[in-house]
């Protein structure tokens, strides 16, 4: 048994008791959010779509520079890191499409690939499917060593800790009431935000035991909603957002749920909590600031839903879906986003290595 007296404290310890204070907000401008949702190496759909964006629209600049607060979960953590960092979509994107097979390994095709595929999924009952090691070798390299409050954005990244049960977003020192994450490095937020269960262990680090981010916020839209909101004093007319998903299949009952019921029929209901909160939390956000003001771009469902460790089809099929959704929404995106930059984000305490 631990010593209670080493132990951290809950991220709850510090809740706030009253109303949060708001910092000022320039009345003739727009706050602009980009919320990123979570979806494995399927997060190639929203990285594309931004490079897209950059490509396009800003001539090759950092689609990061015109938006006041990114949000975003598991995969969309990481790219929301990414560009906290300094990075562009684009260079986030190459990286998923070019070395996405080194964080999930391709099966093979035809006959071997089905006899592995089936090994993996029977394997991973039991523990979990990939090593970590990849992933952080590769976050080192694109986040190196920075820490979280040396992001160039203002960022919510949610994750859960499974030591207290307690949800846990990392933030950046964005108003004066957070002082627990500008400390923390980047590529700790990331793996974080990222270790989903049954494909990577539990992030144990600091007395504390992450978990996706996906488990409760998937869809990360309310928490950046209600952060601007309660930070800073916006009038919710004021308020944009650009809402990125990672592919829009629906998770529908069929015989074998409703006849057996048992838990091997319902293995996979963490994809239907997942896809069910994407949902709500888009219609709670517009209700509250109207969903005209609510641009979202998914991709499309598929006739075979693209898994979230299937790099292969990932790389092959998303970009492209990326391009189809630029050419209907593009230009409203733009409109929208992109006709001045955001206001120089500074944090409210140095960090110092």
């Amino acid at each position: 048994m631990s010593d209670l007296a080493d132990d951290p404290p809950k991220r709850s310890a510090g809740a706030l008791c009253q109303r949060r204070v708001p910092l000022p907000w320039p009345e003739d401008r727009d706050f602009r959010i980009l919320a990123i949702d979570g979806g494995g190496i399927r997060g190639i759909f929203p990285a594309a779509f931004l490079a897209g964006l950059e490509a396009g629209y800003l001539g090759g600049v950092s689609v990061a520079d015109h938006f006041d607060l990114i949000a975003g979960t598991s995969t969309g953590g990481i790219l929301a890191t990414g560009l906290g960092a300094g990075l562009t979509a684009n260079e986030l994107s190459d990286l998923y499409i070019r070395r996405g097979g080194e964080i999930f390994p391709p099966i093979r095709s035809g006959l071997l690939g089905s006899a592995e595929r089936r090994v993996r999924d029977s394997c991973q009952y039991f523990k979990f499917r990939y090593d970590r090691k990849a992933l952080m070798r590769m976050l080192r390299e694109k986040l190196g060593d920075r820490k979280l409050g040396e992001s160039t954005n203002r960022l919510c990244i949610p994750s859960f800790d499974g030591r207290y049960g307690e949800v846990y977003i990392f933030k950046t020192p964005h108003h004066p009431d957070f002082r627990k994450d500008a400390h923390e490095r980047m590529t700790k937020v990331a793996a974080a935000t990222a270790a989903a269960p049954t494909f990577y262990q539990p992030l144990e680090d600091g007395g504390y035991t992450f978990v996706d981010g996906g488990v409760w916020a998937n869809n990360p839209i309310m928490i950046a909603l209600v952060d601007a909101l309660s930070c800073f004093d916006v009038p919710r007319d004021r308020v944009r957002i650009l809402s990125l998903g990672c592919g829009d299949d629906p998770y529908v009952v069929g015989r074998p749920k409703i006849v057996s019921g048992g838990l091997l029929a319902w293995r996979d209901i963490i994809y239907a909590a997942m896809r069910l909160q994407s949902l709500n939390a888009l219609g709670q956000a517009g209700l509250l600031i109207g969903a005209e003001r609510i641009i979202r771009a998914d991709a499309p469902a598929s006739e075979q839903k693209i898994q979230m460790d299937d790099w292969v089809r990932a790389r092959d099929e998303l970009p492209g879906a990326a391009e189809r959704a630029l050419e209907l929404m593009g230009r409203r995106v733009a409109d929208t986003f992109f006709s001045e930059l955001a206001a120089p984000y500074v944090p409210w305490f140095t960090v110092t290595h």
